[in-house]
């Protein structure tokens, strides 16, 4: 069974960076994309970044591409979210997710509990 467990959330100010970590455990990954979404309070879940387990395909939002970077250590199964110029409207719980095959904008079956990232103005 996958596991994903996120950490690195927590509170910063406006400009600030964080860097989110997301262990992953349980398989195989080598076949597998990977994804960060986001979900702010009282809004959808929403796609932030993706990336297959090769590193050689990534993906974006359209909102967040050059803020936010997505990256994987294979050695380490660990996949990683660099958020730079951080807004408060970043301010969401960041959600790790695993899903066999392409990268897409949906349809993940592995979740992690999500971590707080919370944007001071």
């Amino acid at each position: 069974q996958v596991q994903l467990v996120e950490s690195g959330g927590g509170l910063v100010q406006t400009g600030g960076s964080l860097r989110l970590p997301c262990a992953a455990s349980g398989d195989t990954f080598s076949n597998y994309a990977m994804a960060w979404f986001r979900q702010a309070p009282g809004k959808e879940r929403e796609f932030v970044a993706g990336i297959t387990w090769s590193a050689r395909s990534t993906l974006y939002a359209d909102s967040l591409r050059g803020r936010f970077t997505i990256s994987r250590d294979a050695a380490k199964n660990t996949i990683y979210l660099q958020m730079n110029s951080l807004k408060p409207e970043d301010t969401a719980v960041y959600y790790c997710a695993a899903r066999r095959g392409v990268i897409t904008r949906r349809a993940y079956d592995s979740w992690g509990q999500g971590t707080q990232v919370t944007v001071s103005s």
